[in-house]
């Protein structure tokens, strides 16, 4: 295992910019090492590089990210963490059902109307 990763490494491991690297660090989510004005990595900040992306791609926000790698730092510890992930994942899938019912309303809705267009169109005898 490497000692320590550059920002260019993990920016292409990682498909982000350094922009985005940054941030996390000025977010407090990742703490690398400086040298200069270089950044280096350690493995520890690149898994949790890994697990940022992966619970942005979920839709958690910063700062849910922010509570569930400090949950890690401190007590309850992993377990904490990981008991906290599941609430969060649920709330998560909850709220995405939510938005599938309520995607679900408006396509019909929108069909509907659809509907009562071409009706009265070809009540006034035009074509579609």
């Amino acid at each position: 295992m490497r000692e320590f990763y550059s920002i260019t490494e993990l920016t292409r491991e990682f498909d982000v910019s350094t922009r985005t690297l940054r941030f996390y660090e000025d977010e407090g989510l990742i703490h690398p090492v400086r040298r200069g004005r270089t950044r280096l990595f350690r493995p520890a900040d690149r898994h949790l590089v890994r697990q940022i992306i992966r619970g942005r791609r979920l839709g958690f926000s910063v700062a849910e990210m922010r509570e569930i790698i400090q949950m890690y730092r401190e007590p309850p510890g992993e377990v904490g963490q990981l008991k906290l992930m599941i609430r969060r994942i649920q709330e998560k899938r909850d709220l995405l059902r939510q938005k599938r019912r309520d995607l679900e309303e408006t396509l019909t809705e929108l069909d509907r109307s659809e509907e009562a267009c071409v009706e009265r169109l070809a009540e006034l005898g035009v074509n579609t």
